[in-house]
């Protein structure tokens, strides 16, 4: 038995619109765990209540957190096992509520000098503010949601207001960005190391929830093939919009790629996903690291 790390948590599922992505990142995580000889305590659970109640009734050294979006990735579990005085994986409790919030990110990274599409925002219900629209076409996304739920691109007022009708439906504050053409890449970060950019390709509109976890024809391109001399500028970016937002121990930050090859910070995900899909795993093998190191690199920040 592995014991420099005591018995360790994994908390998985919860009850925002990313369980099911959470409860496959979870399984991954404590199967890697158990191959590295640390002990284990599976932990699917349902609302932040369950958490309360399991560790406070289990005890346990540390947290490996991989609940996905709201409650887990929004400062509430932070602000749990805070109170329980429990360390665990991730950020801050500051820097989780900040940048599960799309709107608050992009605010401080134009207060920042950093590049980030322009937006509008709305409240579900409320008219369309035309007059601060961006130029067509748009993309449209709940401010608090991840794993690209909710998201719609329009072209004209008709599919704005039907992606404004879908976007409410997830009870979050509504996002309307410029659309940016060109690739989609994703630069993650783990210790303050800054992995290999991913290029996504994809056959959909942009890089959706089906093309994330359902379809199979999904490109990823890890290393990718990029202009001399961006390559650099993207990892020194990437850092900049970590270090504005407070992001410390693993993240990944999306960007889009213009047709100019200038890069646009879209979000920041402080619980990426663990899945056969996901993005972080692709980078660190890209990097060296097997999944079984991922895990351990990632759960090293929960140290002292």
């Amino acid at each position: 038995m592995n014991q420099q790390w005591g018995r360790v948590a994994v908390l998985m599922g919860g009850d925002s619109a990313e369980r099911e992505v959470s409860l496959n990142s979870g399984k991954a995580v404590v199967e890697a765990l158990r191959r590295q000889g640390v002990d284990v305590v599976e932990m699917a659970v349902d609302n932040l209540r369950d958490v309360w109640e399991g560790l406070t009734q289990k005890p346990v050294d540390r947290v490996f957190n991989v609940m996905h979006g709201r409650g887990g990735e929004d400062g509430q579990l932070q602000a749990l096992l805070s109170t329980l005085k429990v360390p665990m994986t991730g950020c801050s409790l500051r820097a989780s509520a900040l940048t599960m919030d799309k709107h608050l990110t992009k605010k401080v990274w134009l207060g920042s000098g950093l590049p980030t599409p322009g937006f509008c925002m709305m409240q579900p219900g409320e008219a369309i503010p035309i007059q601060s629209l961006p130029a067509w076409p748009v993309v449209v996304k709940p401010a608090l949601e991840g794993s690209s739920v909710g998201i719609y691109i329009a072209h004209n007022m008709n599919e704005l207001e039907e992606a404004v009708q879908q976007a409410g439906l997830c009870e979050s504050p509504i996002l309307i960005e410029r659309f940016v053409e060109g690739r989609e890449l994703t630069v993650a970060m783990v210790n303050g190391e800054i992995l290999p950019v991913i290029e996504i390709k994809t056959g959909n509109a942009f890089y959706d929830f089906s093309a994330k976890y359902q379809q199979n024809d999904t490109q990823y391109l890890c290393p990718c093939e990029l202009p001399s001399g961006l390559k650099p500028y993207l990892h020194s970016l990437a850092k900049k919009a970590f270090e504005t937002t407070e992001v410390t121990g693993w993240g990944r930050v999306d960007i889009m790629l213009d047709q100019d090859d200038q890069p646009w910070l879209l979000e920041i995900n402080t619980v990426p996903g663990m899945t056969d899909h996901s993005l972080v795993p692709m980078a660190a093998k890209a990097y060296g690291w097997d999944f079984d190191q991922l895990v351990l690199k990632v759960l090293e920040q929960t140290k002292g």
